[in-house]
């Protein structure tokens, strides 16, 4: 036994070492047909995911359901070798790499080998186990996630090509608005034809989560099209981009330091060591505050919109997305004006309102003030437990996070009072003192991105829609699903304002110093937001002079700050005037201060400096 132990490890050293000098030897030729696999593998991805979307969305004949499965087929081949390449001939690359999900993808691809090279079998030993292993949907699911993470991966090595991030950004939500606008239209998707303009126009409003809608939801779209509806709000409201950082630095972690260096500057993460911890924070706080909004809206409308229980389900997953997200998209009919709602109590736009806010006030602030919870709750167990007290930071909260919180408090206190002001004798009439106050206070929220409505807008008087302009106009917080120019921008020229009437030499606030390069990127985009209303105004007013000045006005402002509130015009645009309003949305979502700085790309400064001058300013 001794002697065939002994017979079978020098066997083994053997092997190894021949392994070892053959890898070793034919480095490059390795490496080389990896980029090639790579890219193979790359083409079969995108192939892979086209294939599934048609098989699921569209009607097809036994002869085009045969030509899709043998798609998926060459693409399932091509994934099972390049993994299998991986752990062979290019091993230590893939041990030095992978995360351990990515272990977990690639053994699964390995699974899905078995029914390829083993017919199904008549009397499995264990069914249950069988029906999965052979389960269409279980393949796909799996060929799917690899996609995903292949697709990832070829974007992250994209970003390493020294691309302007704000035209990687620009792009990515570009491509994305136009899948959508195909995917909405698979037959199975809709109950009635939708043109391309249409699901051009919604795909646009979703993606950059604006919630302008030509069409009614609930009675143009399938669940299975709600559910791209809600991916595409999902993906808008994040960003496109996060989603790709987080699959391919979670699965692969192979990704270059000025791609990573890019995505800390897309995020505002502080590093690159805290780069993953950033996204991941980014999605759980997502995920999260979704899931727990779901679970009130569903117990809000539980047996009183007289829906089935799934319906009810769908409605509370939706709106729990739509509020957080900021993207003002309904599914009930008349969404959240439906009589039912406006005369119940009121629950359902409490805790839209705690959701938008929630999404508006930004990612950064969010954060920081999980990490002053962590900190107080850490301060408080060791109090309990009789330790010394830890040391604490001088600044709990981060200078922009003050910023914020006082600029949406006084934004939220005083046009909540003001709405109820004006519209007491006109939309709130006959309701309660509890209902009007309610909805002051959700309307107060609803014009800063949201795009919901509980009172019909085109009821209200000219001088709360005035007010509705500018809480468009100034949206939400920077890195947030909200629109507009930010409250950030618009504390800092508040804070400017203040320091030249004072006389002042320095921009202050909470004992900081704001410097000059956001002075400037402020008053650039405060400019760059009036000159835009300007010209998406005059050509709404040019193309469709029949609608009305106030409500193409009011449509140009919603669609270019993201909002999505209207005076119900939106239907009997002409197709030219939804091309404007998606290059408005588009843009409003991206940043035209950022697509701009982008084309225009970096300039170094003159070597010469030239002497001061003074402009009349008065």
């Amino acid at each position: 036994m001794s002697d065939l132990h002994n017979k079978l490890h020098r066997r083994w050293l053997v092997a190894k070492h021949s392994y070892l000098r053959f890898t070793t030897h034919f480095t490059f030729m390795i490496k080389r047909g990896a980029d090639f696999l790579g890219v193979i593998t790359f083409i079969a991805a995108l192939l892979c995911v086209a294939g599934i979307i048609v098989y699921f969305g569209f009607d097809h004949t036994s002869g085009e359901w045969k030509g899709l499965l043998r798609t998926v087929r060459a693409a399932r081949i091509i994934f099972l070798a390049n993994v299998i390449y991986s752990l062979t001939l290019n091993l230590r690359s893939t041990l030095r790499h992978n995360r351990i999900i990515k272990w977990v993808v690639d053994i699964a691809v390995l699974v899905t080998l078995l029914p390829l090279v083993y017919p199904r079998p008549e009397h499995p030993w264990i069914p249950l186990l069988e029906q999965i292993l052979y389960s269409r949907k279980f393949i796909f699911a799996i060929l799917a996630a690899y996609s995903v993470m292949v697709i990832s991966s070829g974007i992250m090595k994209l970003l390493s090509r020294h691309t302007n991030p704000s035209l990687i950004m620009a792009s990515s939500f570009m491509i994305l608005i136009f899948i959508g606008s195909l995917l909405l239209m698979m037959p199975r998707c809709t109950i009635v034809h939708l043109n391309y303009i249409d699901s051009l126009f919604i795909a646009t409003s979703a993606v950059s989560i604006t919630g302008l809608c030509p069409v009614e939801l609930s009675q143009t779209f399938t669940p299975q099209g709600l559910l791209i509806l809600a991916l595409l709000i999902q993906t808008g409201g994040l960003g496109i981009m996060t989603f790709t950082c987080f699959f391919a630095l979670y699965f692969s972690g192979n990704t270059s330091v000025y791609s990573q260096l890019m995505v800390k500057d897309m995020i505002y993460s502080k590093s690159l060591s805290s780069l993953l911890p950033t996204l991941m924070s980014i999605l759980l706080f997502t995920l999260v505050i979704e899931l727990a909004g779901a679970v009130a809206f569903f117990l809000a409308v539980h047996g009183t919109l007289g829906m089935s229980l799934e319906d009810e389900l769908i409605f509370s997953g939706f709106h729990a997305m739509s509020a957080f997200c900021n993207a003002g998209f309904s599914n009930l009919d008349g969404g959240l004006s439906n009589p039912l709602l406006l005369h119940s109590d009121q629950s359902v736009y409490i805790i839209a309102s705690l959701l938008i806010l929630a999404g508006g006030i930004g990612f950064p602030i969010l954060m920081n003030f999980s990490q002053a919870a962590r900190q107080q709750a850490i301060r408080a167990w060791r109090r309990l437990r009789g330790l010394p007290r830890a040391r604490r930071k001088a600044h709990t909260l981060d200078f922009n996070t003050k910023i914020v919180l006082v600029t949406s408090a006084w934004i939220i206190v005083a046009s909540s009072a003001l709405f109820f002001v004006f519209e007491y004798n006109n939309t709130l009439a006959g309701m309660s003192l509890y209902d009007k106050i309610v909805q002051s206070v959700f309307n107060s929220f609803v014009p800063r991105s949201s795009g919901f409505a509980s009172v019909n807008p085109a009821s209200m008087m000219n001088v709360t829609l005035i007010m509705f302009v500018f809480l468009m106009w100034v949206g939400g917080g920077s890195q947030s699903t909200a629109g507009g120019i930010k409250v950030n921008t618009f504390a800092t020229m508040l804070l400017n304002l203040k320091a030249s009437v004072c006389g002042s030499r320095r921009v202050t606030a909470f004992q900081r110093t704001i410097d000059i390069a956001s002075l400037r990127t402020a008053h650039a985009v405060v400019g760059l937001s009036v000159l835009a209303y300007l010209l998406t105004g005059s050509l709404l007013v040019i193309l469709d002079p029949g609608l009305g000045l106030k409500a193409l006005l009011y449509e140009a402002a919603s669609g270019l700050f993201t909002v999505g509130t209207s005076l119900g015009i939106t239907p009997q645009l002409s197709t030219g005037s939804k091309i404007v309003l998606c290059l408005a949305m588009f843009f409003g979502r991206v940043g035209l201060l950022s697509v701009l700085a982008g084309i225009a790309g970096s300039r170094s400064e003159p070597p010469v400096k030239y002497p001061s001058d003074n402009i009349i300013i008065n």
